[in-house]
């Protein structure tokens, strides 16, 4: 079968999908990928075909504040606000005209597409095709169990705490995520289709044929129910991890190993994580590796010399994760779930791009400590670090995680879920 796969051009949401691509193309498939011109590269790399954006605006993780200088200055939610309606309702219309004009090209049986896309009912609706979601964050689906997505709240366990979480969600939904869910709504009219009320970020759990949801369920909260289209498929890797210097030549040095990233997304200004985190084990019997992500590598070597610090650019994650005892980081999803998968723990520091919400879900599994804030003190950082060394207990509900993991091969899921869900569009409710 065809199969086209789409994605937004974030690393976060491209990568994992390239291993969904290759194993397609492995099992017979006919496969091709929507997403920018940035990754257009890695796709002739990988012999897959490139249908590039043409409409749709490519934001990416170095041109956001090129494109929106005003993004800079905002936090919290206000710039959930902002990115959810600039960066990604917005391009809806752009994303699903790109789309039709593909298939006229290359007429695909489904679309698996990056969740945040938002154009899962267009497709099924107007193209009449399968949608499976690709969801590269934490399950997204509104719950009564679950709290409201941005604030970074656990699950609501006193009558004040739940009276908070039902303020917050009202401010979410009139304040916070009204503008998406406008633009979205104006949108789908523009298209003669008519969409019920709820958050935004529920739709591709509702116009999905399935979801392949990245994690296990033991990293997400109770549900109240269970939506049976979705499939969690463990930590869904990249087909190749970027190579870097790791500092793995250096093995038996060192009593411990930290690896420290403030991820591709918000590493500009390392004083947020790296830099806490440097001043508080750079004296340490200690291998402190740090990925910068290409920002600041020069200057970090320049002014952290010692011996047991190495800082690159890219860090080839799998090489070292290993040999790592503790992971430092702001919160990205991928990398909390690859460190996860080597049953390494986390402390975690972050609040913006929905990371408190992923770093909630660290400290509610408890494989890690969640410092809840983005700019944390080097003593926090130290502290962290040294309680999680300090008790097995961290390492070993990691390790639970790890294993829940090796149980599933998650992109031979992930195949299973695009097969079956053309499987059940070709039976008797063929669109």
């Amino acid at each position: 079968m065809k199969v086209l796969l789409a994605s937004q051009a974030i690393a976060g949401h491209f990568n994992p999908m390239t291993g969904i691509a290759m194993r397609l193309r492995d099992a017979g498939h006919d496969v091709a990928f929507y997403t920018g011109s940035v990754y257009a590269r890695k796709l002739a790399e990988l012999g897959v075909r490139h249908f590039p954006f043409d409409r749709a605006i490519e934001h990416t993780a170095d041109n956001l504040n090129e494109l929106y200088p005003q993004r800079a200055k905002l936090k919290g939610p206000l710039a959930i606000r902002f990115d959810g309606e600039r960066i990604f309702a917005s391009n809806v219309t752009n994303f699903f005209d790109d789309v039709r004009d593909i298939h006229a090209a290359f007429p695909f049986d489904v679309v698996v597409m990056d969740s945040s896309m938002f154009i899962q009912r267009l497709v099924s609706a107007l193209i009449r095709k399968p949608v499976v979601s690709f969801v590269p964050i934490g399950n997204m689906e509104s719950d009564p169990w679950v709290p409201p997505m941005f604030f970074g709240f656990l699950p609501a366990r006193t009558p004040v705490h739940k009276l908070l979480q039902a303020g917050a969600r009202l401010v979410s939904r009139l304040v916070v995520t009204k503008p998406a869910r406008d633009s979205y709504v104006r949108q789908l009219a523009h298209f003669g289709l008519h969409t019920p009320g709820g958050p935004i970020t529920d739709e591709p759990y509702r116009w999905s044929d399935a979801v392949i949801q990245t994690g296990t369920a033991s990293l997400d909260y109770p549900r109240s129910r269970t939506n049976p289209k979705v499939k969690y498929v463990g930590a869904l890797l990249p087909y190749r991890q970027a190579a870097g210097e790791t500092g793995t030549g250096r093995p038996g040095r060192y009593a411990r190993t930290v690896v420290v990233t403030q991820g591709t997304v918000d590493n500009k200004d390392p004083n947020k994580l790296i830099i806490p985190t440097l001043e508080a084990l750079k004296d340490r019997d200690m291998l402190v590796v740090v990925a910068t992500g290409g920002a600041g590598t020069a200057d970090l070597r320049a002014r952290y010399p010692g011996p047991n610090v190495v800082v690159a650019d890219f860090v080839d994650f799998e090489a070292v994760f290993p040999s790592t005892d503790v992971f430092v980081t702001n919160g990205g999803f991928g990398g909390v779930l690859l460190s996860l998968a080597h049953g390494v723990p986390v402390v975690s520091a972050g609040i913006n791009e929905g990371k408190n919400d992923v770093n909630a879900r660290v400290e509610y599994a408890g494989v890690g400590i969640n410092l809840r804030t983005e700019t944390p003190a080097a003593a926090a950082v130290a502290q962290a670090v040294d309680t999680i060394l300090a008790d097995p207990g961290w390492r070993a509900r990691a390790e639970g995680v790890r294993r829940q993991f090796e149980a599933v091969d998650g992109c031979a899921a992930a195949v299973d879920v695009i097969e079956e869900a053309v499987r059940a569009a070709a039976g008797p409710n063929v669109r």
